[in-house]
């Protein structure tokens, strides 16, 4: 699994960084998407997922 989030799409919800806090985080000066881990261990990919679902805005996507 390789992740991709947008920083340009990301509108600051913040649904990523609580459900993978291990994957994602939030920038301190806009609120948006920092993705701290590419390529999470297996036992992630459920619930990068589910964040990837539970982005309202899509700015995050995975292969």
């Amino acid at each position: 699994m390789e992740i991709r989030a947008d920083a340009s799409v990301c509108i600051g919800a913040g649904m990523c960084a609580l459900t993978v806090p291990k994957v994602f985080d939030q920038s301190e000066d806009e609120g948006t998407v920092v993705l701290l881990e590419k390529a999470p261990p297996a036992e992630l990919e459920d619930a990068v997922r589910r964040a990837v679902t539970l982005c309202p805005s899509g700015a995050i996507s995975v292969s």
